[in-house]
């Protein structure tokens, strides 16, 4: 259960059958997804389900609902929104320079997510206005957020949530912007990655109470299944710190490893939660679901990652535009517009990638469903 910091609405608690109805208030788990990127094709298929759920002019959520069993099972949910949101009714702008649907929130918040990371290479496509309009979007939709602000003083301010008890913080970096300079020359608009800085706001968040820091990094190369040289480098030096209790990564749009780097877990890509390339390359539909148990055992100082777990997810390209839980549609063989070998291919080629550091050696399973 996720407590809102002080000022903010208490949110509702959600039951399911992957969430204890009495969890421990030194245990909590925690469920990351890959990128949020809205292609014109997906606000079209929001826009047929609004007609089918009755929910507004778009609705985004029936494309999550493989997924909403986990995100709300888990007591902390974690997304991605890498691109910057229009006003209400657009107009709408997909690749090179992203402009959103902005019910895509509420479709989040619907899906069980409490926080979303926002700092990426497409931050700045729609300058200061579009991350004022992200923002307010992500508060209306009573979602927290970390990686871009509104003011100076929103952008020191360290995103921290109560969890069972644990206070959690949630930082979030980007690479760079894609060559746009920083909107009226303000520095601070959104969190560039650097190895120092990533350091110091950690150590801010443990001084303001943090028991786990969650750092979100939005790096690597795109289209790449293994850990770019920046990665390599970087990602030891943050895990081996003592201040970062967990790496997410996005960014590259396929699925990357997992790898256990001390007592942190890295995961290096994600790939996609909600995309519609147009770029070649079937890996670049298929995505990661991950979900960590954090314990901290009695007289114990800190928490850690007692349980480590993993789902592969496929992004379907076919009407009806779906996020499939893999295993679940294989079992089920409800595939809709998906065949079977394109399942197996997802399961094979994820399983591969994602254990291929070593990670089911330290204990990274397939989630139970």
């Amino acid at each position: 259960m996720v407590d809102d910091e002080p000022g903010r609405p208490a949110s509702t608690p959600s039951v399911s059958p992957l969430s204890p109805t009495t969890p421990a208030a030194d245990q909590f788990t925690l469920v990351a997804t890959g990128d949020v990127l809205l292609h014109k094709p997906l606000w079209f298929q929001a826009k047929r389900d609004a007609k089918v759920t009755g929910r507004g002019r778009l609705d985004f959520a029936p494309m999550m609902d493989e997924v909403r069993t986990y995100v709300e099972g888990a007591d902390v949910g974690l997304c991605h929104l890498e691109t910057p949101l229009a006003p209400l009714g657009g107009p709408y702008s997909s690749y090179p320079s992203f402009s959103g649907p902005p019910q895509i929130a509420a479709g989040l918040a619907a899906t069980g997510y409490d926080v979303c990371s926002t700092a990426s290479n497409h931050t700045f496509d729609q300058g200061g206005d579009g991350i004022d309009r992200t923002l307010a979007r992500l508060d209306a939709a009573g979602l927290r957020h970390t990686g871009s602000a509104r003011t100076q003083k929103e952008s020191r301010r360290i995103t921290m949530l109560r969890v069972n008890g644990a206070k959690v913080a949630f930082l979030s970096y980007t690479y760079g912007f894609n060559g746009i300079d920083y909107p009226q020359g303000q520095t601070w608009r959104a969190n560039l990655l650097q190895e120092s800085t990533v350091l110091k706001d950690a150590t801010r968040a443990r001084k303001a109470g943090a028991d786990v820091v969650v750092t979100s990094l939005h790096w690597g190369q795109e289209y790449q299944q293994t850990p770019s040289a920046d990665q390599a480098y970087l990602a030891p030096r943050l895990a081996r710190s003592g201040q970062i209790d967990l790496i997410i990564s996005h960014h590259a749009h396929v699925v990357e490893p997992v790898q256990k780097i001390g007592r942190t877990w890295v995961v290096y890509g994600l790939g996609n939660l909600l995309a519609d390339h147009d770029t070649p390359g079937k890996a670049n539909a298929e995505g990661l679901l991950t979900r960590f148990t954090f314990t901290r055992s009695p007289g114990a100082r800190r928490f850690t990652v007692s349980k480590a777990e993993y789902v592969p997810l496929l992004m379907t390209k076919q009407i009806p535009h779906r996020v499939l839980d893999v295993r679940q549609a294989l079992r089920t063989k409800d595939y809709g517009s998906t065949t079977r070998p394109r399942l197996l291919q997802a399961l094979r080629r994820t399983t591969r990638v994602v254990e291929s550091l070593g990670g089911a050696r330290d204990g990274l399973t397939p989630a139970a469903p």
